[in-house]
């Protein structure tokens, strides 16, 4: 699945989301910008088929999912075309945690929105369920807590693994998980985790948290410049042998070793009902 974002907007001269690309897919995590208060949610309506951008349009899989009405007189049938279309993203995308729209209530306890969210996924929801879900999440510390209280990092595990329990379910946006507090790189990392189950991940988040999108290829060219500077300096033995690389082989039949690499669970509501 491939959910492509080209130039929407949306509002009188974009004021509620400014002109937006993106694009995400499965086995992918992508984080985008968006800043202000509102525009995040905006931005994951449109994104999950939720609301019809004013500007441009939303394609899944290459085919236009979403487009605004030119005129008044195609409104009607643009708004037929969108209630059909849309369906396909909404249906295979979750919304989480988007503010005022899938967000928990804050004063509701973990364990309650699990109760909730698997009901809503056709799951046992007893309260033995909602233990074994918690326990096997390595959650039940924080099943008494006000869902407001649980760490950050929780709180993005604990409503992700939730949406993608519901059925037909490939992919979610993640709205703002950076205005709960915490580190970046912790959620960002959940993400990643789920990426690498093949889902489709979008994550919106401020400008502050875009650096750990691309931190680890900035770590990785730094160790690797790091790794070559000391190969450069290493003295040598004999001819074009570095020493390690001779002990390596003396203290192997003369040959040598060879390193042995490292090796190194949501789904959005409305209040009241599903998102």
């Amino acid at each position: 699945m491939r959910v492509v974002l080209n130039a929407v907007g949306k509002g009188r001269r974009e004021h509620a989301l400014p002109v937006t690309s993106t694009a995400y897919e499965s086995g992918t995590a992508t984080l985008v910008v968006a800043e202000t208060e509102q525009r995040p949610t905006v931005l994951g309506l449109i994104a999950s088929g939720r609301m019809r951008p004013d500007t441009g349009r939303v394609e899944l899989d290459g085919e236009v999912d979403a487009a605004p009405s030119a005129s008044r007189q195609r409104r009607r049938a643009a708004q037929s075309v969108w209630a059909g279309d849309a369906g396909r993203i909404r249906r295979r995308v979750a919304l989480v945690d988007a503010p005022e729209v899938s967000e928990p209530e804050p004063n509701v306890t973990l364990a309650g929105v699990v109760a909730e969210e698997l009901m809503f996924a056709g799951r046992a929801s007893h309260p033995i369920a909602v233990q074994n879900w918690l326990a096997d999440n390595g959650l039940a510390a924080a099943a008494s807590l006000p869902v407001s209280n649980v760490d950050p990092a929780d709180r993005v595990r604990a409503l992700c693994e939730l949406a993608v329990l519901r059925k037909g379910v490939e992919g979610f946006v993640l709205v703002s998980p950076d205005r709960h507090g915490g580190q970046p790189e912790a959620w960002w990392q959940i993400v990643q985790e789920f990426a690498a189950r093949g889902f489709a991940v979008l994550v919106i988040a401020g400008q502050a948290s875009a650096r750990v999108a691309t931190l680890p290829l900035v770590e990785r060219a730094k160790r690797d410049e790091t790794s070559q500077a000391a190969l450069e300096n290493e003295p040598t033995v004999g001819r074009g042998v570095s020493s390690r690389s001779f002990l390596a082989r003396s203290t192997s039949g003369g040959r040598r070793r060879s390193g042995r690499p490292r090796i190194r669970r949501l789904t959005a509501r409305t209040r009241g009902g599903r998102a």
